[in-house]
């Protein structure tokens, strides 16, 4: 079933996560998404892409919101065999000294272009293994630290094993983010020289060799989001897999750091935007890390209405994103009724979802991210006398989604202090937080308000790739300076900026937010004059200057060319 694939070499994509498809609750955020995105763009462009990840079987969570507007977590389990299809081969992997056994389900990722890109799920869950074992591939981003180490253990080396196990022929293995950076050092045993050739002080493995084999994305400044376990519990749990002081040397002395392990057994190192590249840079200095900037997926994130707007006017974008430098050409009238279109559809949904009926004249600001505290999903909601006067001058609504991570409080608590203040402004502003923030929600809201709102804490925004998505569907955002905002913004072209590119503070921004909300993009939401053509440029250059670049076809084709071909 998986012959096809392995006729020709292969660049392996590890990921921790993958968004296959909004049915398959593999995925959390951002990262998922990106590397869903990844894989169907490789399909598109025909890149020979085999994709490791978990299977996941419980899923992430179903979120509802209850009347107090708490997040409350239900599972989410998925069967693997209404999508995908079981492999023959298994492997085994030694975790805290006994043999956890490893089987893989196929998932082939069909692209609207007709391309193929084969997923392998690795999963657990066999008779072999004893309980606790099977349920090692059962939750995202679950369990305690010992949990996660044997996950990475599956992921890294296990993965790189079923590949083997299968034929498939590797030329290059791209980690993305440092979930499987354990692959390289089944790559260094690998790899490693034999005793009688190893000189006394000098490593064992042929390391320079597993450097040319591997590929890192790193997608995070966030200390907590880099990976890092005690010794003691690597050697329970690993043993003694390579030589304790080359894995000291190449993954840190204190404890095992993925991100540092994945850092020196990397010959391509990149960050996720120019910024992000610098900050990584700074906070791993001594590595060269390039800027290869995060794209979204054109056809995937462009609603029906814009689609087939593209597809009349501007034949070939999906494959040729490019093409999109030349939307403004497109008559005002026809951007604004696929607008329209969109807008409708998001009204629907969200009466749908939660009651709430938005107005189909007054404009509607989005949010949706993943509720933690650096993306400050509360800085709109900083002043709300300030708010209820912008809103009293010129109307406007909002519509809001997220999840918050089971154990992280704060982002929970974050819920919980937006309906709150959802409560407080009813009587000025219609505001509606849709639950179960997934996909499907994902498009109807990107394409469905007027301005994209994104309001992080700089610098911890490696990129951020919903505003692209709304850039597709003529939607302009008003945001931080921050991730790959900095390159996208072009001010009142594209969209707006909140604050300047320095540090972050919260009263500046806050204070910077309202008064472009109620001086610039309101007043010319709402025409100077009874003048909408100023709001439709705007459109046009969120399509023409954002969507034509900040695209996945130009950030697989510079992964082609930098970090595969080489």
């Amino acid at each position: 079933m998986h012959a096809e694939f392995i006729h020709e070499d292969r660049i392996a994509y590890f990921t921790m996560e993958i968004a296959l498809r909004n049915e398959i609750p593999t995925y959390s955020g951002g990262l998922g998404v990106l590397a869903g995105d990844t894989v169907r763009t490789g399909a598109d462009l025909e890149l020979p892409l085999v994709t490791v990840t978990l299977v996941s079987r419980a899923g992430y969570f179903r979120q509802e919101i209850d009347a107090q507007g708490r997040q409350v977590e239900h599972p989410n389990p998925w069967d693997p065999g209404r999508f995908a299809t079981p492999l023959e081969a298994k492997i085994a992997v030694s975790i805290e000294g006994r043999e956890v056994w490893v089987r893989g389900w196929l998932y082939i990722l069909k692209d609207h272009m007709n391309g193929r890109e084969p997923v392998i799920l690795l999963d657990t869950d066999l008779d072999e293994n004893r309980a606790d074992d099977r349920e090692i591939t059962h939750y995202l981003y679950g369990g305690d630290t010992t949990y996660r180490l044997k996950q990475e253990i599956v992921l890294g080396i296990g993965g790189v094993r079923m590949l083997q196990a299968l034929g498939f022929s590797v030329r290059q293995y791209h980690m993305n983010e440092g979930h499987s950076a354990l692959l390289a050092l089944e790559l260094l045993r690998r790899y490693a020289y034999s005793p009688e050739d190893v000189r006394s002080g000098e490593s064992p493995y042929d390391i320079p060799r597993v450097r040319e084999l591997c590929n890192f994305t790193t997608h995070t400044p966030v200390e907590a989001g880099h990976d890092k376990f005690p010794y003691d519990l690597v050697q329970r749990v690993l043993g003694d897999y390579v030589d304790l002081a080359v894995l000291k040397r190449l993954a840190g002395e204190d404890a095992l750091n993925l991100t540092c392990l994945a850092l020196n057994l990397s010959d391509f190192v990149n960050g996720v935007a120019k910024r992000h590249a610098e900050v990584s840079r700074q906070f791993f200095p001594g590595y060269r890390v390039h800027a290869v900037t995060n794209g979204v997926h054109p056809y995937l994130w462009t609603c029906p209405s814009f689609i087939k707007l593209y597809d009349a006017h501007l034949p070939g974008w999906c494959h040729e994103p490019e093409l999109l430098v030349r939307a403004d050409r497109i008559a005002d009238a026809a951007i604004w009724g696929a607008h329209v279109e969109a807008r409708n559809r998001l009204i629907e949904k969200v009466k749908a979802l939660t009651g709430v009926g938005l107005h189909p004249k007054v404009p509607i600001l989005g949010f949706a991210r993943r509720m933690t505290a650096y993306k400050r999903a509360d800085l709109l909601f900083s002043d709300l006398e300030r708010l209820k006067s912008i809103a009293r001058q010129r109307s406007f609504q909002l519509v809001l989604a997220g999840k918050a991570h089971p154990r992280d409080g704060g982002g929970k608590q974050l819920i919980e202090t937006l309906h709150r203040h959802m409560h407080e402004l009813s009587d000025v502003i219609r505001i509606a937080y849709l639950p179960d923030y997934d996909m499907d929600i994902a498009l109807a809201m990107v394409a469905g308000v007027d301005v994209w709102l994104n309001t992080p804490l700089k610098p911890l925004e490696a990129s951020g790739t919903s505003g692209m998505k709304a850039a597709f569907n003529g939607v302009p955002s008003l945001s931080v300076l921050d991730g790959w905002w900095i390159e996208g913004c072009i001010e009142g072209v594209t969209g707006w900026s909140v604050g300047d590119s320095a540090q972050s503070a919260d009263g500046a921004d806050a204070a910077s937010l309202y008064d472009k909300l109620e001086h610039v993009v309101l007043p010319l939401y709402y025409g100077y004059a009874g003048d909408q053509a100023a709001w439709i440029a705007v459109m046009k250059g969120a399509i023409c200057k954002s969507a034509s670049f900040f695209n996945s076809h130009r950030m697989m084709r510079r992964y082609a060319t930098e970090a595969y071909i080489r």
